[in-house]
């Protein structure tokens, strides 16, 4: 009862209104939004994280003091930098709560590198990267053609550069422009550049670049980063046109310029390296055509003189030919008393051919030849009948002999001879056991027996057979 009293003399003496949790926390909420709805906040980078959603979250801190900050995927595609623990940054947008953890966080909607140190450490950071893969090799360059037919251009298109490089163009060697208009500042400008340089470089055909030029005017390092970025140095890197970049002034140096085969100080310069000057060319070719006519003016006259030199020095035509016309002279007086004698000679051996193939000697030749036929054929048929008759003789003693080393002369004497089913003989009767079957052959015809299973030589054998026998009865 005094507990109860004291507490409703505690609840009396209040006027406070009463809330809940959530209620609390909403009003803190919205308190904290209204009295901080806009902030620019400077500070290093703690923990950083990028969550599957794409959005950011990351710890903005100094030496006394830490606030957590939140970042949403569509802010976070608009930066122009990766977010890296330890980098100082300047981050803009309002101030929150979240109540399930009851802590104040910063909503930021811009974040930027504190400063142009920031923005070259993270460079020279991106630098060493690249080129410890390669990207900046100088075996990686290519060299730019000497007379492009078509050239690609990557800029903006309402700026001065592209009027620059297109009036150098005209003034040097007219040729085909291609231009691919991309933003060249901005979050946007990096993802830009890099889809050029890869659109040009998938055009196939007549329309395809000989060679690129990506191109911008001066400005702060703010405003070329977006030629720093690791996407448009991997595009330039890969690129298979030979590509020249032409990023700020003289004195300005971005990443694409080491990845890039050629780097001119201006776009200007740009121009001028990708053409030759066409009235210095013109020049050059009617100089080389002008040394080449007196080239071959003065090598003709050379060597005319070096004709007549050597035509001097050659005999006269007439004493050429005198020792071959003496030797056809001479040539042409034996050549008619050679083909008389040698017509001679063919003459006398046509005769004595002739001689011999008159109807009488041919005549007599049929006569001595069917002589020497008939007395060959006397001959024949007694030697025949000598020949069959000793190969008749010589057959019989050979018959005689295999008769008498047969067996069957041997079985025609009262012999038999034993074979097992698969044609082997059997030589003793130690190699047959009881109950084989064996063949007999006798001088008229075969018969099949089987070993007496008793083995004991006591039983008879059946049938026509030798008796007293050990090799069983025969059935």
């Amino acid at each position: 009862m005094k507990v109860m009293s004291d507490a409703a003399a505690v609840t009396a003496q209040s006027n406070l209104p009463e809330l809940s949790v959530s209620e609390l926390a909403q009003a803190v909420k919205r308190t904290m939004e209204t009295t901080f709805d806009r902030v620019r906040v400077r500070g290093e980078l703690g923990r950083v994280l990028i969550a599957k959603s794409g959005h950011l979250y990351v710890d903005l801190k100094d030496e006394g003091a830490t606030i957590s900050t939140v970042m949403w995927k569509a802010n976070v595609q608009q930066l122009s930098f990766k977010p890296e623990e330890g980098l100082e940054v300047v981050a803009e947008g309002r101030l929150s709560t979240y109540p399930g953890r009851s802590q104040y966080q910063l909503i930021c909607e811009r974040m930027a590198p504190a400063g142009v140190g920031a923005l070259l450490a993270q460079l020279e950071k991106l630098k060493a990267k690249l080129q410890g893969e390669g990207l900046f090799a100088r075996e990686r360059k290519k060299a730019i053609p000497y007379l492009p037919r078509t050239i690609g251009v990557v800029t903006s298109p309402t700026g001065a550069v592209i009027r620059d490089i297109l009036h150098r163009l005209r003034e040097r060697f007219p040729c085909r422009v291609i231009v691919w208009p991309v933003l060249v500042q901005g979050p946007e400008a990096a993802g830009q550049v890099a889809r050029a340089i890869k659109g040009f470089n998938a055009i196939e055909g007549a329309n395809r670049p000989d060679v690129l030029i990506v191109a911008r005017g001066g400005g702060s390092i703010e405003d070329l980063w977006a030629f720093n970025e690791e996407i448009v140095v991997r595009a330039a890197a890969a690129s298979d046109i030979p590509l020249i970049s032409a990023v700020g002034h003289e004195t300005d140096t971005t990443l694409i310029d080491y990845a890039s085969d050629h780097r001119a100080p201006t776009p200007t310069a740009a121009a001028e390296k990708a053409v030759p000057v066409r009235a210095e060319l013109i020049e050059r070719v009617t100089s080389a055509d002008g040394r080449l006519k007196n080239g071959l003016v003065r090598g003709l006259e050379r060597r005319r003189t070096e004709l007549r030199a050597a035509a001097a020095k050659l005999p006269r035509l007439e004493m050429l030919f005198q020792i071959p016309q003496q030797r056809y002279d001479r040539a042409a007086e034996r050549l008619n008393a050679a083909l008389v004698s040698n017509t001679r000679a063919a003459q006398s051996k046509l005769d004595r051919v002739a001689a011999r193939l008159r109807p009488e000697a041919l005549g007599q030749d049929i006569v001595r030849r069917r002589e020497h036929l008939a007395r060959t054929s006397a001959r024949l048929q007694p030697a025949i009948k000598r020949t069959l008759d000793s190969h008749k003789k010589h057959l019989e003693g050979a018959t005689r002999m295999l008769e008498s080393l047969s067996h069957k002369s041997v079985l025609q004497r009262g012999f038999v001879m034993v074979q097992r089913d698969d044609g082997s003989l059997v030589r003793a009767a130690k190699d047959l056991n009881a109950g084989d079957v064996v063949n007999l052959t006798f001088a008229d015809e075969q018969k099949k027996a089987v070993i007496d299973p008793a083995g004991d030589g006591s039983s008879k054998p059946r049938g026509k057979g030798k008796p007293g026998g050990d090799q069983g009865s025969l059935f």
